[in-house]
């Protein structure tokens, strides 16, 4: 067998080096071709539960309900309520308006309604509206001492341990009685609690005179207390022209402190899934995205099976199994959520005259979008370990892999002082600006600082000493000087990968070679070429010499390409005209560097190609 070349592991004929690179070429390429298929299947299928109907109908349901003003106030709507005064307004105006349309513009009688509001005459509410309140207990907190002869009542912020389940006030319907919860709705994440299902429930009437009477009724006796924490204001509707529901949700919280919050939940989804001819090619997709998860599952388990330990130590192989587990995370809440529809969705509808609680389903909905959006975005990244071969990516990945020691040390320092300043913000500035009002808006903060954006007015007008200081040093160490070392890092890291790879140090396998390679091959085989053996003859006793040492031409075009560079590199540096005492820059010194290790690796080949000779001669000496 011919000797093998510096270039290759001993042992391994051209023939075999040549085979195994066909293989990786055809694997690569038909995998490549694979995940495309996946990945424009995922994308119909994403594309497919979204479309711009849905932002349409939320835009105008948010006009209706919170940009609408009350009566005789131009300046006050849902989003702007401070006071339980605005409130009721609210409730006696603008939502009472915008939950009963019974007649056409020209006060026309409608249509046949069915006993139903048609709001903006093409959306159904379903159902009935449903207000609840959450109220805590008197005494869940303590007055100090000197202070309780001023006030004898303490309300504290609302947990599940404070909340008053005390019937109160005419304690005659249901709006007066504390009612369990019967649905399986999640809490609520509110501005100053997490709040629970059930409370102090009443529904409206199909009648909007006698739901107009039943607000008055309520605001004279006092529904709302100091004890009230939070009301939510719950209704659904439908729009058949686009097969869409909307679950709004209204919330006002009531904090310990005073005043109203306000905020909102509108959720546009498609809970009818199949319906036209195109919902039906959706299902098939979904279906093909079923079986392209199994065989992606049977193909690393494949590999486990055959790398086992080392199957982990590639950062591709984890992002591998990370898109698979959101994948059967996303098939398990479509078959949750379509399982609840279709259970549910019947019986929600079956009675016009109750509150119909689709906020359940339209959660697990979202719940269900954000884990398809996330598995859409980690399949994209993983296009990366198909051009991970080509030159730039080769690169990118090189020098993120070379300088991750110095960045990690680097972000230890960079975030010390980076919380140092959001802590220091937090403290002074916390109490008055809403950007620094919690330590997480402050971190926040500090990062839109560094875009550009940022209060400094603000911050000034808080603290006329420290605000200025604040400011003015966050932007010099952090801006200035860590974003700059940053930069810096990665800079001088990919000027060092740069040059490695103007000397020859890339790798073999790039798919850019490879799919060039494969099109010359097609070429030939259908005649539209000349033959690469053919022209290969023509050449001359100097390459065929190295040929015959089992080089290919990747390896006769390094080679050249290093000859060149060594010998500029002696003319340059060897020359009678350099003198001694010229001073050395950095890129010349980078430049002796590389070439010193490259006479290195020469020397330890010289030396190995050596004692292979002595031990043949100690050998025949015997």
């Amino acid at each position: 067998m011919a000797e093998a070349s510096r270039w290759h592991r001993g042992g391994t004929s051209i023939h075999n080096l040549h085979y195994r690179k066909e293989v990786q070429i055809t694997t690569t390429l038909q995998e490549l071709l694979l995940y495309f298929i996946f990945l424009i299947n995922l994308c119909i299928l994403t594309f497919g539960m979204v479309n711009p109907h849905m932002y349409y109908l939320n835009k105008v349901m948010s006009s209706l309900f919170l940009d609408t003003s009350v009566p005789d106030d131009e300046r006050t709507n849902f989003k702007s309520i401070r006071s339980i005064t605005d409130f009721w307004k609210f409730m006696e105006g603008p939502l009472l308006d915008g939950l009963y349309w019974d007649s056409w513009y020209n006060n026309q009688k409608l249509y046949d309604l069915k006993n139903s509001s048609r709001i903006y005459y093409e959306n159904i509410l379903l159902g009935v509206p449903r207000v609840r309140q959450l109220k805590v207990r008197n005494n869940t907190c303590k007055v100090y001492s000197s202070f309780q002869s001023l006030m004898s009542e303490c309300y504290d912020k609302y947990t599940s341990e404070n909340e008053d389940l005390a019937d109160f006030g005419l304690k005659l319907d249901s709006e007066w009685k504390y009612s369990t919860s019967n649905t399986n709705s999640p809490w609520h994440w509110g501005f100053v609690g997490v709040y629970g299902n059930g409370g102090f429930i009443f529904t409206l009437s199909k009648s909007k005179s006698e739901t107009k009477n039943k607000f008055i009724d309520l605001r004279l006796n006092s529904w709302i207390t100091r004890g009230t924490r939070v009301i939510f204001i719950d209704f659904s509707l439908y729009n058949a022209n686009v097969n869409l529901f909307c679950i709004i949700r209204l919330v006002a919280e009531f904090p310990a402190t005073g005043g109203i919050l306000t905020s909102w939940q509108l959720y546009s989804v498609k809970l009818l899934r199949y319906v036209s001819y195109y919902d039906y090619f959706i299902a098939s997709c979904e279906i093909t995205f079923c079986i392209f998860l199994f065989v992606f599952t049977t193909q690393e388990l494949k590999k486990m099976k055959e790398f086992k330990s080392d199957y982990f130590k590639s950062i591709w192989n984890w992002l591998e199994l990370l898109l698979l587990l959101l994948c059967f995370m996303a098939v398990s809440f479509y078959a949750y959520c379509n399982m609840q529809i279709f259970l549910l969705l019947g019986q929600l509808l079956k009675s016009t005259e109750k509150y119909p609680d689709f906020y359940f389903l339209a959660y697990w909905h979202i719940y269900y979008n954000n884990i398809i959006a996330i598995t859409i975005f980690f399949a994209w990244i993983k296009i990366f370990k198909f051009i991970s071969f080509n030159k730039t990516m080769s690169q990118l990945s090189s020098t993120l892999s070379r300088c991750m020691k110095d960045i990690v040390g680097f972000a230890i320092m960079f975030f010390i002082i980076f919380f140092a300043y959001a802590q220091l913000g937090f403290l002074v500035f916390g109490s008055q600006v809403d950007d620094f009002s919690t330590f997480q808006n402050s971190i926040f903060a500090q990062f839109r600082i560094v875009l550009g954006d940022f209060n400094f007015a603000g911050i000034q007008q808080a603290n006329r000493i420290l605000g200025p200081i604040y400011f003015i040093t966050f932007i010099f160490f952090v801006f200035f000087v860590l974003l700059n070392m940053f930069l810096a890092i990665i800079n001088d890291t990919y000027s060092e990968v740069k040059a490695d790879y103007s000397i020859g140090r890339r790798p073999d396998f790039e798919l850019g070679k490879m799919l060039k390679k494969s099109y010359h091959n097609a070429l030939e085989k259908l005649k539209l070429r000349k033959s690469q053996k053919n022209e290969d003859k023509n050449m001359g006793d100097l390459a065929e010499q190295p040929k015959r040492e089992n080089l290919d031409e990747n390896e006769l075009q390094r080679a050249e390409q290093m000859k060149k560079w060594k010998e500029s590199l002696e003319k340059k540096y060897y020359s009678t005209e350099t003198q001694d005492n010229q001073p050395v820059t950095q890129q010349e010194f980078r430049e002796l560097f590389l070439y010193t290790v490259e006479l290195e690796k020469e020397l330890h080949y010289i030396s190995s190609k050596l004692n292979q000779v002595m031990r043949k001669l100690s050998g025949l000496q015997y």
